[in-house]
């Protein structure tokens, strides 16, 4: 996509560290609130530009992965003493265990049932015993509806507008759409406007459940209060000290 490739120096145009973090202090609350261990490792899987990571770094040592490089670039010029690691969620596998693993909203690019579950054992192979996992979907089937949002920033010599509209085709399937238009300009230029499709998974809030028990979680879910008019529902997972792990280390790719 090119929000994450060609277009991905414009993310902090898009996408603000400031706006993260009143949300990123609920998503540190929750995840210490169930952790059995204190947090001073923490795993974020699809980190991408690293807004997220701007707030939790001065919480825990941090490990960022994600499949693009150019997102990891993003990120690295704002946070450089994190560890960068490329590689997809779903099958990536580092040396190393953590105390917390945190997915925000790049679950929602797992667009299948198996997917998901690939996506949760990589955070279930990755937590030390007594270890929590923090899954931050935008939606669950019961709390998914159509809408829009545009936002946008204003830069060093250039500016970026974007619209945002969320629906879907087929509500018999797993997936929505989110079409995205972003308006960009660059010095003296006239603007140019650019469009791509995100498809992006929707699963109930029992398949998440349900996964997260089946991989080897003991899950919960958690309303998250959102803007003042939006609660998200959260998942939570902890895995037991009994289950079967690697001794936690420093991460390293393997």
């Amino acid at each position: 996509m090119k929000l994450y490739s060609s277009l991905a120096s414009w993310w902090p145009l898009l996408s603000s560290p400031a706006e993260y973090a009143d949300e990123v202090e609920k998503y540190w609350r929750l995840l210490s609130d169930h952790a059995v261990r204190p947090i001073e490792t923490l795993l974020e899987l699809g980190c991408g530009g690293g807004n997220s990571a701007v707030h939790l770094k001065r919480k825990c040592q941090l490990t960022l992965t994600d499949v693009s490089p150019h997102m990891l670039d993003v990120s690295r010029s704002l946070n450089p003493e994190c560890e960068h690691v490329e590689g997809d969620m779903r099958t990536l596998r580092l040396d190393g265990l953590f105390d917390g693993v945190f997915v925000q909203d790049a679950i929602q690019y797992m667009l299948t049932e198996r997917e998901l579950r690939q996506a949760i054992t990589t955070a279930f192979e990755h937590c030390a015993s007594g270890g929590v996992a923090l899954f931050v979907p935008d939606y669950t089937a019961e709390t998914w509806r159509a809408c829009t949002e545009h936002g946008g920033h204003d830069g060093e010599g250039r500016s970026l507008r974007y619209l945002q509209w969320d629906w879907d085709p087929d509500p018999a399937d797993t997936e929505y759409v989110a079409d995205m238009v972003y308006v960009l300009r660059e010095g003296e230029d006239p603007p140019h406007v650019e469009y791509e499709r995100h498809r992006l998974g929707l699963f109930s809030r029992s398949t998440w459940i349900r996964l997260l028990e089946e991989v080897g979680f003991r899950a919960s879910a958690e309303a998250c209060q959102g803007t003042p008019d939006e609660t998200r529902t959260v998942f939570v997972g902890v895995k037991a000290r009994d289950s079967v792990a690697r001794e936690p280390i420093n991460a390293r790719s393997a």
